[in-house]
């Protein structure tokens, strides 16, 4: 916008009491300061009795005059603005108009009411239309007669569902789930290893349909998945099932509304859906990484295409996995693992908590093959029921860990190759000497509690060699 005409500036609606309200005033300084330009918001016949109204209802002055609340009174002068007065106070008024007597039968003071160039979502759309979008993305044109989404399936944004069009709008909105500047970068990306910013991962998020406040959780998310001990290039070239799995902790689960419990694993939380979905986009999106090229598993799982929920923590009577993990207590973490698919436990016999950890034990003992022996550890998902016979016990989650590592040592003639005659095993060479092995490497079985309150299941997510768990802090 070019410079402003010298003068008196107002902004307002009629759609405001207090524009209402000084009416009368604008009135009188229209007559007595000729400079007075008053924008009006929603009717351009609003104030009457003024001169020089100008119809402000695409809200680009307002936009430009950086207008949050009406009435707003600038004066300008030399092209700029070099005092307001907002919502209305008799003295300010006053002073910066140079006319005394204002509004002699008005109230002193009386607040303003929010600009529409403000309300929810027309930021972002203002920035758009009138230039101040400073995005990096390039644009891509979709044709009239183009479907944005299957425009989105066309150029392979997808993983195969539907995706929401990024548009300029969206990401604006989504990047102010995050004090973080648009330009920072998060990581590199692999399997091509490029450079992946806020911005683009306001893209993805937009695309995989998660709200502006999901921001801080799913940066922690893409920041734990590019962890080199996480080893994601690894994760993408192996043939084997497992893909990123995201565990949230803390306060934030709640706030945005993350599911924890009934169907925790499953379908209906949108949260739960879309942060994972984002970091999945991202891998894609940003890292090149596809099914078919870099990406090699054999049969894949489902939870490649999101695979995300929360602890169960506030009714808990064990510590969360965040605090096992070092962090303190209300701090918001995302743990990363490289998981499988769901296997279920089923006991709905066991009372005692020695009889549950055997069986827990036994489950837990087939997970890649009842053979093999030093795995790296799965996730335990265990559920409210379950934990409540060890609670009701007075077992603390180091005695049940105790316990359970117990009955994970596994006879090395179960182990043996050929034993059972299945071919499937250790050689006895390698054991030579031992005589049990334990079930997973030491460190490595990770301890969960979710789901709802009804039901005596709990799962195990199996994990993939090839990679460490990693924790990452939250910030806002």
């Amino acid at each position: 916008m070019s410079a402003l005409p010298d003068g008196l500036i107002a902004v307002v609606k009629r759609d405001c009491p207090t524009c209402t309200l000084v009416e009368p005033v604008l009135q009188q300084i229209g007559g007595q300061n000729g400079s007075l330009t008053v924008y009006t918001q929603d009717d351009p016949s609003f104030p009457e009795g003024v001169a020089n109204v100008i119809d402000d209802t695409s809200l680009e002055h307002s936009y430009r005059f950086q207008i949050e609340t009406v009435p707003t009174l600038l004066r300008v002068e030399n092209g700029g603005e070099v005092e307001r007065a907002i919502g209305w106070h008799r003295g300010e008024w006053e002073a910066l108009s140079g006319v005394s007597g204002l509004g002699a039968d008005l109230p002193e003071t009386r607040p303003g009411c929010g600009s529409k160039s403000v309300e929810p979502g027309v930021v972002e759309e203002l920035a758009v239309r009138f230039g101040g979008a400073k995005l990096a993305a390039r644009r891509v044109e979709v044709g009239s007669l183009e479907d944005e989404v299957e425009a989105c399936f066309e150029r392979g944004w997808t993983d195969g569902l539907p995706v929401v069009p990024p548009t300029e709008v969206r990401v604006l909105r989504m990047l102010k789930g995050t004090s973080r500047a648009p330009d920072e970068i998060v990581g590199i990306v692999p399997p091509n290893y490029n450079e992946c910013t806020v911005e683009k991962v306001a893209i993805n998020a937009v695309m995989a349909g998660c709200k502006p406040e999901y921001m801080p959780v799913v940066l922690a998310a893409i920041e734990a998945v590019l962890m080199e001990d996480f080893g994601m290039h690894g994760l993408l070239a192996t043939t084997f099932f497992a893909g990123p799995m995201v565990v949230v902790n803390g306060p934030i689960a709640r706030e945005i509304g993350m599911n924890a419990r009934v169907n925790v694993l499953g379908q209906g939380n949108r949260a739960n859906a879309t942060i994972g979905r984002t970091v999945q986009l991202v891998i894609r999106n940003v890292g090149g990484g596809v099914p078919g090229g870099v990406d090699r598993a054999m049969q894949g799982n489902p939870g490649k295409y999101t695979f995300c929920f929360a602890e169960r923590e506030e009714d808990s009577p064990w510590e969360s996995l965040a605090v096992e993990r070092g962090f303190a207590e209300g701090v918001s973490t995302v743990s990363l693992f490289a998981a499988s698919g769901v296997t279920p436990i089923q006991d709905q016999a066991s009372r005692e908590p020695e009889g549950l950890c055997r069986s827990i034990a036994a489950c837990l003992k087939a997970v890649g093959h009842p053979k093999h022996a030093n795995n790296p550890g799965p996730v335990l998902v265990i559920s409210p029921e379950h934990t409540r016979r060890f609670e009701d016990a007075g077992w603390s989650k180091a005695q049940f860990r105790e316990v359970l590592d117990r009955y994970l040592e596994i006879p090395v003639e179960e182990l043996v190759s050929g034993a059972g005659e299945i071919a499937e095993g250790i050689s006895e060479k390698r054991m030579e000497g031992q005589k049990t092995l334990p079930k997973f490497r030491p460190g490595t079985l990770h301890v969960v509690r979710a789901g709802g309150d009804a039901g005596l299941f709990s799962s195990i997510i199996s994990g993939w060699g090839g990679s460490k768990s990693v924790t990452r802090e939250i910030v806002k």
